[in-house]
């Protein structure tokens, strides 16, 4: 007698092999069927893969990954934060991965995905079966099937300890070798932390070297300022913000876009950390004896120091060049003067080492001077991994040339404020030592260093000076 429930050889033409399980996407097996994966992970690898691969910039590419992903609100913060995250902690997070490999050698997709793992199982309330879960669906339907497995196995060892312990197995000990503590625990490159120490200067503690470094590693809030004459602080206010304790113009947003604020949209406010404004203010606001009439910003790209310049110049009835060597850039640039009065400024595209002007042209002159970047690391998480001590070398050379041609461009009594986003001594007080030494025609008259963890802003460093009367 025939069992019930079996199927006869008429009914069942697969009778003899085992049945296989319906699913939507061809799949084998239970194992193989993966749940699709979620959109704010998936946009995270994105942004991975485009830094990793063609050396974007995160905030750069970001925002195009979430609006490919139809990402917005929590979603988009999430998103947002595994991606900045996972790069940000690289330094910790690959030796910790490597410390669970047999074999370290990885591909990079399958490191991209342990990244995005590992951030969320050290660094985030994320419950560790959905940190692990969604990473292996990651990597199975982005590389593979074949390494499933390895980021299951690498990512439930870590999950198995938390970070402290981690640190301290694979950080060196900080008794014998505290930088390289640090640059671990802190993910930094060692050399960075080296110059950051320097540029702290003798006196500071240790405490205070990994605050710096702490700050680094915390996401900035969103600052804006009110272009003077076009916008109001109080409208920047009433969109949500709350005033800047140093400059008169900024206002630091608690969330949101601020693309959506109309007064940003229009050109009438821009997004801009407080440090940059106040390197802005330095060179407006700077003592000054004679005509007040011409200004410049001989590098003028991207435009927010710019445009908060010619802002003020316009209040004034001053005029402004912003000069950017770069085509693209100036195009930037000039998009942010695009609610400037008409006059007011004039956007070039020129080699700022070879000035189309006449020297002593200009009253105020500002050099914004390309530099290293070490004091936004904050804001471009990628970049404390790509630049090199090499890099600097190279970038002090072209800020040396770059503010001889400011001195030059400005006349006797006028004033020249040389900035950098780095408070690295090479790029900063040395510059400005070894052009004024051999000039002899121009004096330091007054200096700031801003600091992420004491002053919240990026550690931007302004010198100003004083072409000598003849």
């Amino acid at each position: 007698m025939r069992s019930r429930g079996r199927s006869s050889s008429r009914s069942s033409p697969t009778r003899g092999r085992p049945r296989r399980p319906r699913s939507w996407c061809g799949s084998t097996s239970v194992s193989e069927r993966r749940r699709p994966v979620d959109r704010p992970r998936r946009a995270a690898l994105d942004v991975l893969t485009a830094v990793r691969a063609d050396r974007a910039y995160a905030n750069l590419v970001l925002p195009q990954v979430l609006r490919k992903h139809g990402l917005d609100g929590r979603d988009a913060a999430l998103a947002t934060e595994l991606a900045s995250g996972a790069i940000r902690m690289q330094g910790l997070y690959d030796p910790v991965i490597d410390a669970c490999l047999a074999k370290p050698k990885l591909q990079p997709e399958v490191r991209d995905v342990l990244r995005l793992g590992v951030h969320q199982l050290l660094s985030m309330r994320v419950p560790d079966h959905a940190a692990i879960s969604t990473s292996v669906d990651l990597v199975h339907q982005t590389v593979g099937r074949g390494p499933s497995g390895l980021v299951n196995a690498v990512l439930r060892k870590i999950s198995a300890r938390p970070v402290d312990q981690w640190v301290t197995d694979v950080a060196p000990d900080p008794s014998t070798d505290l930088h390289g503590h640090l640059a671990v625990a802190r993910s930094h490159p060692r050399w960075v932390v080296d110059a950051l120490a320097e540029a702290l200067g003798p006196d500071a503690s240790d405490d205070e070297l990994a605050a710096l470094l702490d700050a680094d590693n915390a996401p900035p809030r969103v600052t804006l300022a009110a272009r003077p004459g076009l916008a109001e602080v109080s409208e920047l206010e009433a969109a949500g913000g709350t005033r800047t304790s140093r400059s008169p113009y900024g206002v630091e947003l608690a969330g949101g876009d601020p693309a959506s604020i109309p007064a940003v949209a229009e050109g009438r406010a821009g997004v801009q950390d407080e440090g940059s404004q106040l390197v802005a203010l330095a060179m407006s606001d700077a003592d000054l004896e004679g005509r007040d009439e011409q200004w410049l910003d001989l590098c003028a790209g991207p435009g927010g120091k710019a445009a908060l310049l010619a802002a003020i110049a316009a209040q004034r009835g001053a005029h402004l060049v912003a000069n950017e060597r770069q085509p693209h850039r100036a195009a930037l640039v000039a998009s942010a003067m695009r609610a400037v009065p008409r006059g007011t400024v004039d956007v070039l595209a020129g080699d700022g080492t070879r000035p189309p002007w006449v020297p002593g042209t200009f009253d105020r002159v500002l050099v914004d001077a390309p530099c290293s970047g070490l004091g936004a690391l904050r804001r471009r998480a990628e970049s404390r991994w790509r630049r090199t001590p090499d890099d600097v070398d190279v970038l002090v050379g072209l800020q040396q040339v770059l503010l001889d041609v400011a001195i030059d461009s400005v006349r006797p009594g006028g004033v020249v404020v040389y900035a950098t986003c780095s408070p690295v001594l090479a790029e900063t007080t040395e510059v400005v030592a070894a052009v004024l030494d051999r000039r002899g025609d121009a004096d330091e008259v007054d200096r700031f260093q801003l600091w992420p963890h004491r002053d919240g802003t990026d550690a931007m460093f302004a010198a100003t000076l004083r072409r000598r009367p003849l």
